[in-house]
């Protein structure tokens, strides 16, 4: 089971890099679609200022200041839009996949598979906040073309790399084998 999972995984690693010239155009066409149709408006007005405000205050610590919009950013005299697009729906969507792939067994207690998945929405938060901090840190510190590539193609890939530490870390530590007594009374069929 864990190596169909990492299989998944890395399968996933495999076609971001072969598609991801096109995932960026396609995900830039997907952005003008949902954002013609205003789907996107109640994540844009309630979460996007909460995520800018928790980057900067990640950013501080760092020694960047910058001046907080509901949208965005003004950092270095230009203005850094943060849209519902950059929160990490992406990311939310490769962990169910692996979440559907790596739970789909049914060996692992309730309980832990819980546990995994309350984990790995909360470690996708903590990642997504990470990659938007290193984002902002890559703006005012390096060139501009590493923030670009950083911004366009590497932070998929550190998507992917987090969801590898995720499944290690779950099934190192928190997915829990059901009992044998326990399998056999679940598997057993009522007589009569």
């Amino acid at each position: 089971m864990q190596k169909r999972v990492f299989r998944t995984i890395f399968l996933l690693l495999v076609m971001f890099l072969l598609v991801l010239p096109f995932l960026v155009i396609f995900n830039e066409w997907l952005t003008a679609v949902i954002e013609h149709i205003r789907v996107y408006s109640w994540v844009q007005s309630h979460i996007v200022p909460y995520e800018v405000g928790m980057v900067q205050t990640l950013v501080s610590f760092f020694g960047v200041t910058f001046v907080a919009y509901a949208n965005g950013m003004l950092v270095k005299g230009k203005f850094l839009e943060m849209t519902w697009n950059c929160i990490g729906w992406q990311s939310l969507l490769l962990l169910t996949i692996t979440l559907i792939v790596g739970l789909k067994s049914g060996t692992y207690t309730t309980m832990s598979k819980f546990e995994v998945i309350a984990i790995g929405i909360l470690g996708m938060f903590l990642m997504n906040l990470l990659r938007l901090t290193l984002i902002v840190l890559i703006y005012v510190y390096a060139t501009p073309i590493y923030f670009y590539v950083y911004h366009d193609y590497l932070s998929a890939i550190f998507t992917v790399i987090w969801l590898f530490v995720f499944w290690w870390f779950s099934y190192r530590f928190v997915l829990e084998e059901k009992s044998s007594d326990l399998r056999s009374r679940d598997s057993a069929q009522p007589v009569g």
